[in-house]
């Protein structure tokens, strides 16, 4: 690992203008590139204290071995050269966008004599034009299909095309009329140039023009009484419009615009495009990358312009960029989107209207990509395996951790504290496993004795079952053992729920056939959190004589993995498989926390003193509520009112009328600028003040945010 101050520049050898730098590793091989407005400014950032900079960052510099620049009188010209250089050099710690797929394109080859028209895939070649990304080739066949008879225009191979014209025969489509056959001469190489640019210019959207010229032929034709030729023209514009029902209008004044959306986490991104061509969706496609450096939306979103538009020039590149997040400085992009297209371009974020609407279908699409991509990453078997080892090579473990859990607090401003224990097993989740916790050791908000009570309670479980199952003998009993085997509970914590009726297996089950609960140990625990938290979940271990379990911790503001008793974290590569793994894991169990804690606070604003009530269900609940009104009122009433609510019998509203006289009353609503008392009906509890349903997970925005 090389130390950035032995390649330093001096100070005064970086010039004060915009630029293009490059980092190189010790081979001299480039594995960073980058723009700046100030170069002296910029790489000044790169050569600050080891423990100021993103762990990303710090992994840049430490790896490189030298630093070169080169000066250009503008920002548009830094960009271009970043380009250029990123192209050529593919530094690893660039960002990098790789297609999902290889798009298939239309293409129309304008540079050959008699244009032909077919489906092309990877580099664009000059002189030839091209429609789309489509999703399927399939789906550009049947458009051709539509339009050949429009514009009958070459699509055969040039080996076709050469035997056409040594034997003076055309191919079938020159039969069937839906090639013009310029082969064998029954159309010149001009006119048959002309019908190809007619072809591209129906396919660039502008359509209106041939649909009213074929329109009106159609109708002189009629008046000569040329029936064929009239049937023969509304069967083109019935053609036409079929191919252009295959693109839904989704922008009504007819707008040639692209759409960029990015969906990303900490570790990875994913960018979707919609390409709109007078109003209606022609192509779209998309990228996804990992982000091997620190990098803001708005980063991602220009590396991304530069990959959609880096050689692209004329049309291809459209009057409106419209995207998620501005690049910093815009300025510069906007003008190299100009100068690429030749005419001005507008770069801006779509804010309401169809534009905005269109935009969050985008965004859905990037989602569904970035959690398509993870899922396909998280079932390889291959990939699963190396992230097992890569974690035990990290934290020094003997073997690869089969088992890990991981435990997550989530709370409200210290209300509803709750906590999650979420498995994985052989790198997939195990919901069957999964358990949850309600924090009654203390009252507020302290995360860390949380975690310390709740790693506790765990593993006084596992013990417990361990020494009832007879799995060790007399004497070997860990310290703290007995005393919960003693308990033979989880210390009055209340409940610890399933979320999964999967079945278990035969190992997971009592002799009777119950599910255990906590039958096995992790080999690896993993909590949500840094030092403080490990440091408590390896004591709470400590504590109870565990000595054969690692523990680790997963802090989220930069992806850095704590393990206790050490003062610098254990910094795993972006790219790391490890990583990824544990990093799926942590938000597994944020999830499944949060799931919980939005349940039990639900459940707090819609409690009511009927439902301690035994006896009293859902129904007969309501049906007090919607007789009387409000609570209010149906505590006032006497027992024979009460009785005449259907279903309710005289023992039953005798209890009901016990049971809200030894409920405490709520506190009185009071207006704050008079201090008068006020005398409202008291809401229905399964309401909110307003008389709204109060819907279950909606958080209270008064109590604060969830942590």
């Amino acid at each position: 690992m090389a130390d950035p101050s032995s390649y330093r520049p001096k100070p005064g050898q970086i010039p004060d203008s915009p630029g293009v730098y490059r980092f190189r590793d010790e081979h001299r091989r480039v594995i960073y590139v980058g723009k700046a407005k100030s170069l002296r400014q910029r790489l000044a950032n790169y050569f600050q204290d080891l423990a100021g900079l993103h762990p990303r960052t710090r992994s840049m510099v430490t790896t490189a071995a030298s630093v070169e620049w080169t000066v250009v009188s503008t920002e548009v010209e830094a960009l271009q050269l970043e380009y250029s250089w990123i192209k050529e050099f593919d530094p690893r710690f660039n960002v990098k966008y790789r297609d999902d797929k290889s798009y298939p394109y239309l293409a129309v080859t304008m540079n050959e004599q008699y244009p032909r028209v077919q489906v092309m895939r990877g580099h664009k070649k000059k002189g030839v034009r091209y429609f789309g990304p489509y999703a399927h080739a399939w789906a550009i066949r049947d458009t051709v299909d539509l339009l050949l008879r429009v514009f009958p225009v070459r699509t055969c191979s040039a080996g076709v095309f050469k035997n056409a014209r040594r034997t003076g025969r055309p191919c079938l489509l020159g039969y069937i009329g839906k090639c013009s056959a310029p082969c064998v001469d029954r159309i010149s190489a001009e006119d048959h140039r002309e019908l190809a640019e007619e072809f591209c210019d129906f396919m660039a959207g502008r359509t209106g023009t041939y649909l009213r010229r074929l329109e009106r032929q159609m109708g002189e034709a009629a008046e000569a009484m040329e029936y064929e030729r009239a049937a023969r023209l509304r069967d083109d514009i019935g053609a036409l419009r079929k191919a252009m029902e295959k693109n839904a209008v989704v922008l009504a004044d007819a707008t040639d615009a692209d759409l960029i959306a990015v969906a990303e986490d900490e570790l990875e991104a994913a960018v979707q495009i919609f390409h709109v061509r007078g109003g209606r969706v022609r192509g779209q496609r998309g990228w996804v990358t990992d982000k091997v450096e620190e990098i803001t939306t708005g980063a991602l979103v220009e590396h991304a312009l530069q990959q959609l538009y880096g050689e692209e020039t004329g049309d291809s590149v459209p009057k409106e960029v419209l995207v998620p997040a501005l690049p910093d400085p815009v300025e510069p992009v906007q003008e190299w989107l100009s100068g690429r297209r030749g005419a001005q371009v507008s770069l801006r974020v779509p804010q309401r209207g169809d534009k905005r609407a269109l935009m969050e279908t985008v965004e859905r699409n990037a989602q569904q990509a970035l959690v398509l991509h993870k899922t396909k990453r998280a079932s390889d078997l291959t990939t699963r395996s190396r992230a097992l080892e890569e974690i035990a090579d990290a934290l020094e473990l003997d073997s690869a951790p089969l088992r890990i859990e991981c435990y997550d607090i989530s709370h409200l401003q210290g209300d509803d504290v709750v906590a999650s224990m979420v498995v994985f097993e052989d790198g997939l989740a195990r919901k069957s496993e999964y358990r949850r916790f309600q924090i009654k050791g203390f009252e507020g908000q302290d995360d860390v004795r949380s975690m310390h009570e709740v790693i506790t309670r765990r593993f006084k479980r596992y013990l417990a079952e361990k020494e009832r199952t007879g799995e060790w003998t007399d004497g070997e009993s860990p310290d703290g053992a007995a005393g919960a085997a003693g308990t033979g509970a989880d210390d009055g914590s209340g409940p610890l729920t399933d979320v999964s009726s999967a079945p278990l297996s035969d190992g997971l089950k009592d002799e009777d056939g119950r599910p255990k609960r906590f039958a096995y140990p992790p080999q690896l625990v993993v909590v949500d959190g840094g030092q403080p938290q490990v440091a408590a979940a390896q004591r709470a271990l400590d504590e109870l004589g565990i000595d054969d379990i690692a523990v680790c911790g997963l802090a989220k503001r930069l992806e850095e993995v704590w393990v206790p008793g050490e003062d610098d974290p254990v910094v795993l590569p972006r790219t790391s498989e490890g990583l990824y793994l544990l990093q799926r894991i942590r938000d597994e169990a944020h999830r499944f926390a949060i799931t919980y804690q939005r349940t039990k606070r639900s459940k707090r604003f819609r409690s009511s003193p009927l439902d301690d009530i035994p006896g009293l269900g859902d129904t007969r609940r309501q049906a007090l509520i919607k007789h009387f009104g409000s609570l209010k009122r149906l505590r006032s009433a006497t027992i024979d009112q009460i009785c005449e609510v259907p279903g309710i019998g005289r023992k039953t509203a005798e209890t009901i009328a016990v049971a809200l006289a030894q409920a405490a009353p709520a506190a009185p609503a009071v207006n704050t600028a008079t201090g008068e008392i006020m005398e409202d009906e008291a809401p229905d509890p399964t309401t909110g003040a307003s008389g709204e349903p109060v819907t279950a997970g909606a958080p209270d925005e008064r109590r604060g945010q969830e942590t």
